[in-house]
């Protein structure tokens, strides 16, 4: 398990099939990478549909509560992407570990914050409008799954450090086994296989958090032994004060960021919660098929990040520019075939999470069906938001685009899901057009302030210091 060391650190030809190879190397591991990683969750939502679909229903919405505070705190996480991309592009190798370990410094702190919430998540969901078995069964999960999000965020650490290296086919390896590892345990302690106990849901929760630490065990091991020259966890409990502060103003904003993001996706699970359980059910469905697709245009966005954050540290602006169109078509174009895939086979994709002998299978696929015709509506914009965030990163930009994330899902998106989906009694559906209406204006306003505003403001600083 071993990845080859870029031989330079220079920017790629500026040709738009340098760019493809340079994207194709760095992002295809990490495409594959997130969508196993995805798949954790995923096979969580097709064992538990097998099983049963109230506990389906209720990991959907404990799911979503962990992947909020998750993704919340990944923001320091994502912060050493672009940090580490800068500093090795420019031969500051120091830079490299002070930043990274204080990330997971900050990862840490952020775990044990976000504890509470999860371990009494019950009253906070029936404050929430959510029934009280659905309430009590999604707690149930929260109670054990929480402790993974210690392991979790440093995995996420770990795997932005090694991105940002380009050693990406480590992380890809790693996330795989833990795909076949949470298969395997949710096999034996939801349906009671192989002489465990059949614990349902808090078996799915059981497999997550062994998921989770067997994940970090593994990148531990890698990053302290095959990019020793780093020394990640030599003296690990020294503070770094000034690497803090750098990664902490850094990844505040994208914390905030994902979380108005997750959070407009987390607001539509509640408010699918109201419209009963089958809504939700067939919601979260959806909403998993859909979270795959959107793994590519993620990989590509860290793509995108890393190769932004080399730009920067040699101030390649001409590369830039190219790369980022390179990546950005490719990305719209995956987006566009994934709409078709939608609307032509949206049974098939919904009935792969259900029992056949589900007496309320087909109830379920009918109102999925729709909201995966919703679904296409919105790929295009979720590409663009994604791809035009992910390129502000790499430059280091994080503030305004939490601005324009923020008004964006919530002063807009929110707003319209709500009118729609229940003022103009338009149900499940109203609620994901208005999530579609959230995305188009934050990928919209993002790509005007990349193309618009951040280039040409990066090029003049060039031209001026010359």
């Amino acid at each position: 398990m071993t990845d080859a060391r870029p031989e330079t650190l220079t920017p790629q030809p500026l040709t738009p099939t340098g760019h493809m190879r340079a994207i194709a190397v760095l992002g295809l591991p990490l495409i594959l990478s997130h969508v196993a990683q995805f798949s954790i969750s995923l096979t969580d939502a097709l064992m538990l549909g097998w099983y049963d679909v109230t506990a389906l229903a209720a990991q959907v919405l404990a799911g979503m509560v962990f992947f909020v505070l998750f993704l919340f705190g990944s923001g320091f996480a994502w912060a050493v992407m672009p940090m580490v991309a800068e500093a090795e592009s420019a031969g500051q190798s120091p830079q490299v570990r002070r930043v990274t370990r204080m990330a997971m410094w900050l990862s840490i702190l952020f775990g044990a914050l976000s504890m509470p919430l999860m371990i009494w998540s019950e009253p906070v969901l029936l404050a929430l409008g959510q029934t009280e078995e659905i309430a009590r069964e999604a707690s149930r999960y929260l109670i054990v799954a929480g402790w993974g999000i210690f392991p979790a965020l440093l995995v996420m650490v770990l795997k932005s450090y090694l991105a940002a290296l380009e050693r990406t086919q480590v992380v890809l390896w790693v996330t795989i086994g833990a795909v076949v590892v949470n298969v395997i345990v949710n096999y034996a302690l939801i349906f009671g296989n192989w002489g465990a106990p059949e614990l349902g849901i808090v078996g799915a929760a059981w497999a997550s958090v062994s998921v989770h630490f067997v994940s970090l065990l593994l990148l531990a091991i890698y990053a302290a032994v095959v990019t020793r020259e780093h020394a990640l966890f030599i003296r690990f409990w020294r503070p770094d004060w000034e690497a803090f502060g750098q990664v902490f103003r850094l990844g505040w904003p994208i914390g905030i960021t994902t979380l108005a993001e997750v959070g407009l996706f987390a607001a539509a699970s509640i408010m699918m919660g109201w419209l009963g359980t089958l809504p939700l059910a067939a919601h979260g469905i959806a909403l998993q098929i859909a979270s795959l697709v959107f793994m590519i245009h993620l990989g590509l966005g860290n793509v995108a990040t890393v190769r932004a954050g080399r730009a920067l540290g040699v101030q390649d602006w001409g590369g830039l520019r190219l790369g980022a169109r390179v990546v950005v078509m490719l990305s719209l174009g995956l987006a566009a075939l994934t709409a078709v895939l939608f609307v032509v086979m949206p049974e098939v994709l919904m009935g792969l999470f259900l029992s056949p002998d589900e007496p309320d299978r087909a109830t379920v696929i009918a109102i999925g069906i729709v909201l995966l015709a919703a679904a296409a509506l919105f790929q295009l914009a979720d590409a663009a938001q994604v791809m035009a965030l992910s390129l502000l990163r790499g430059v280091q930009d994080t503030r305004v685009p939490m601005i324009i994330a923020t008004l964006s899902y919530w002063a807009v998106g929110m707003p319209v899901a709500y009118v729609m989906g229940f003022v103009f009694g338009w149900g499940g559906v109203g609620v994901w057009l208005g999530l579609a209406v959230g995305l188009a204006g934050a990928g919209l306003f993002m790509m005007l302030r990349f193309w618009a505003v951040i280039l040409p403001r990066l090029t003049a600083q060039t031209r001026a210091a010359s």
